[in-house]
């Protein structure tokens, strides 16, 4: 495992289905800049995200993998900059368990100035990798997006105590 150091944390939102800290329904998933230009989500998996018993429904893996390799191009540039996802492609390699903390992490492999696209991964506690992603997202103000508040919305950076300075990733 090689230690990468934590540049900064990204902000969470209000209601978003990953990111949402008052979404009762929410995943509360918490994102990491490191040095090398890669973002990682944190999130342990309950038993309400399941789908097999004592599994991570596919849905749930798929929208982490999107959010984490959507969200990564925000490291790229000063200002914020939004994606909107064209196709997604998941490649699931082995089942993800629940009550298991997991990094999801997530990468620009090409950006242009119309569209940006990334790839991910799932890591299993081992450093295994449980699944992988493939994203194309067009750039949008966020203006075109949706109609979004960001105070309404609480999207800040919300420090908690057990934020890591580093993250081992394989």
């Amino acid at each position: 495992m090689a230690h990468h150091h934590v540049t900064g944390k990204q902000q969470n939102s209000k209601m978003c289905l990953v990111c949402g800290l008052k979404n009762p329904y929410g995943l509360k998933a918490s994102f990491y800049e490191l040095e090398n230009k890669e973002l990682v989500c944190v999130f342990t998996p309950s038993d309400g995200h399941q789908s097999y018993p004592g599994r991570l429904h596919g849905g749930i893996t798929t929208a982490l993998l999107d959010e984490t390799i959507g969200r990564a191009i925000m490291m790229h540039y000063e200002e914020m900059l939004w994606g909107v996802t064209v196709e997604f492609t998941t490649k699931f390699k082995k089942p993800i368990p629940l009550h298991q903390e997991l990094r999801v992490v997530g990468r620009i492999t090409n950006d242009t100035s119309r569209f940006f696209e990334g790839t991910g991964e799932i890591l299993l506690q081992d450093g295994e990798v449980a699944a992988t992603g493939y994203g194309k997202y067009i750039k949008l103000p966020l203006e075109k997006i949706a109609d979004f508040d960001a105070a309404e919305q609480e999207w800040k950076v919300v420090r908690l105590e057990h934020d890591p300075k580093m993250i081992d990733l394989p």
